[in-house]
C-alpha cells in the first residue's frame, strides 16, 4: 500500500550508483522514501528511510571528514555508493550512505526508517523496542534492526550484504529540513531532512556542552 502523499514509482527498483554521484545535500532529501535492504547471515530486514542528515567534507566542521582522510573515514573519500559505518559513544554504530561527487568526502546519516521486511527479526534484535515505530526510530537503533556493525564498513550498495531500493518518494510538500541534531558544530545548519508527519521519524535533539562543576 503506498504512503499517503507518496510519489508513484516502481518500489523495488534499485538505485544505480550515479544517484550518489551527488553532493550529499542533493542526495538526502531524495533519500527519503527509499528502501534499504541488508541481508545478514540470520537474514534480511529492510527499512523505508524516514530522516536523514547530509554531511560534507573539509568545509563542514560537523563532518568526519573534515580534517582529512583516517584509517576510520577512509570510505568517505573514496566514489559514491558505498557504507560508511561508525563507531560512538563507546557503543553505538552509525550507518551513511558515501556521495560524490566523484571521491569528493560526503555522505548521508541514515537518522531513522520503518522496518517494512524482515520486521521480526528486527524485533529479535531491538527486544527493548516498546512499540514497532521504535524498531529503527534513531541512527543507532537502526543499525541494531539491520544487523550493522563496523564489519560492514566499505561494503557497496548493490553488493550482498546492501541494497537501496527506489521506495515510494513522499510528496514535495512532505519533505521537511532542519538543523542537524546532537552535535555540537555547525549545529544549525540546515541539512536534516525528514517526513513530514512520519512517526518513526526520531525527536529533535540540540547539542547541549557540558557545563563544569563548580569548584568546591
Amino acid at each position: 500500500m503506498s504512503k499517503p502523499g507518496a510519489v508513484p514509482s516502481e518500489p523495488r527498483t534499485p538505485l544505480t550508483t550515479e544517484f550518489f554521484d551527488r553532493p550529499s545535500p542533493e542526495v538526502a532529501p531524495e533519500l527519503l522514501g527509499r528502501v534499504l535492504a541488508c541481508t545478514r547471515p540470520d537474514g534480511e530486514v529492510a527499512v523505508r528511510i524516514t530522516e536523514v542528515e547530509a554531511y560534507t567534507g573539509d568545509t563542514d566542521p560537523a563532518s568526519h571528514a573534515y580534517r582529512g582522510r583516517t584509517a576510520r573515514n577512509a570510505v568517505m573519500f573514496g566514489p559514491p555508493g558505498f557504507v560508511y559505518v561508525y563507531f560512538t559513544y563507546g557503543m553505538h554504530f552509525c550507518m551513511n550512505l558515501v556521495t560524490g561527487p566523484g571521491t569528493a568526502a560526503g555522505a548521508v546519516l541514515l537518522r531513522a526508517g520503518e522496518v517494512v521486511d524482515g520486521i521480526d527479526l528486527a524485533r529479535e534484535r531491538r527486544r527493548s523496542a516498546r512499540r514497532d515505530i521504535e524498531l529503527a526510530q534513531g541512527p543507532a537503533r537502526l543499525t541494531q534492526a539491520l544487523g550493522v556493525d563496523r564489519a560492514q564498513d566499505g561494503e557497496p550498495l548493490g553488493g550482498p550484504v546492501f541494497r537501496i531500493l527506489s521506495g515510494e518518494p513522499p510528496a514535495p510538500t512532505l519533505i521537511r529540513q532542519g538543523p542537524r541534531t546532537g552535535i555540537a558544530q555547525a549545529a544549525d545548519v540546515e541539512l536534516r531532512f525528514w517526513i513530514d508527519g512520519d512517526p518513526t521519524v526520531s525527536p529533535y535533539r540540540r547539542h547541549v556542552p557540558k557545563r563544569r562543576k563548580p569548584d568546591a
